[in-house]
C-alpha cells in the first residue's frame, strides 16, 4: 500500500499514531501540555538545521540527501505530535485548518495583503 499525501488520509494517520502509542502504553504521557511542549521542542530542532544560514543557501543545502533526511524526520516529529495532540483533545484537524484559513481570509483580504508580509493590524 502506498503511503503518500495522495493516498493516506488524516484519519488514517490518526489511527496509525494512536495504535503506535497504545502498543507502547504511552497514552499516560500524551497530555495536551506534554504534547504542546513536544511540538515546540521539535519545531526548535527543525529550526536548528537552518541556524545562521541565508535563505538562498538553505535552498541549495536541502538538495543534500543527509540534511534533507534530517529535516524530513524533524518535520515528521512535529506532525506526529500535532496529530497526537488532535487525538487527545478531540480537535478535528481538517475542520480546524479550514476554519483557520477562513479566519485568516477575513484578517488578510487579498486587496490589502497581496505581496506584503505586514501583520493584519498594519494593513
Amino acid at each position: 500500500m502506498s503511503r503518500d499525501d495522495h493516498s493516506t488520509t488524516i484519519a488514517q494517520l490518526k489511527e496509525i499514531l494512536e495504535k503506535f502509542r497504545d502498543e507502547r502504553e504511552w497514552k499516560q504521557y500524551h497530555t495536551p501540555k506534554n504534547l504542546a511542549e513536544a511540538i515546540s521542542i521539535e519545531a526548535g530542532e527543525l529550526l536548528e538545521n537552518f541556524l545562521w544560514k541565508k535563505d538562498h543557501d538553505i535552498e541549495e543545502d536541502l538538495k543534500d540527501p543527509v540534511l534533507r533526511e534530517k529535516v524530513k524526520h524533524e518535520l515528521a516529529d512535529i506532525l506526529c505530535f500535532c496529530i497526537n495532540f488532535s487525538n487527545v483533545t478531540g480537535i478535528d484537524i481538517a475542520s480546524a485548518v479550514i476554519d483557520k484559513i477562513e479566519h485568516n481570509r477575513q484578517k488578510y483580504p487579498v486587496e490589502k495583503a497581496k505581496n506584503t508580509a505586514k501583520k493584519y493590524t498594519e494593513l
